[in-house]
């Protein structure tokens, strides 16, 4: 290969990388990305939304509340555990973003609640929402919905793995 190909095809590359590494949201010096819930099951009147949040700017910021047409109320949770029991609270306040810092809502620490979904969360569509942060303003965002069985922990790519 030529030196001429071979560096298009390198820049080509970098470009479909450096769109895959995009955010999905930005309002102000604050980065919104990988927003998703778990498809619901049969039943299930509750779900659960997790996200990546960056705070670019020199000064904190704070996500202070979200709303969703998607459930009749749409809350701020954590998980804190005491005595060996796992128990979820309403956050009050907002949640706090550090002057250059990033803050991860994930299973088992902050994380959006929807309560009383007025539809299930169905897999393969997104759920419509407004983040609000204290400094930044206000942000329309979609979550993706995921396989129930989604786990962020685990790799999908099998091919590595010894059968």
């Amino acid at each position: 290969m030529n030196i001429r190909k071979f560096a298009a095809v390198a820049i080509l590359g970098l470009c479909a990388a450096g769109s895959a590494w995009a955010k999905d949201y930005k309002v102000g010096e604050v980065e919104v990305d990988d927003l998703w819930v778990r498809a619901s099951a049969p039943g299930q009147s509750n779900g659960a939304g997790y996200m990546d949040i960056d705070n670019e700017a020199k000064t904190a910021d704070r996500l202070l509340s979200i709303s969703s047409d998607a459930a009749e109320r749409v809350e701020l949770h954590t998980v804190e555990t005491a005595n060996g029991v796992a128990k979820m609270r309403q956050v009050e306040g907002g949640i706090a973003l550090p002057a250059n810092g990033e803050v991860k809502l994930s299973p088992g620490g902050y994380h959006v609640m929807f309560i009383k979904l007025k539809a299930p969360f169905a897999e393969g569509v997104t759920v419509p929402a407004t983040l609000k942060f204290e400094k930044a303003g206000e942000v329309a965002v979609q979550f993706k919905v995921k396989p129930a069985s989604y786990n962020p922990g685990m790799s999908h790519d099998h091919g590595a793995m010894k059968h």
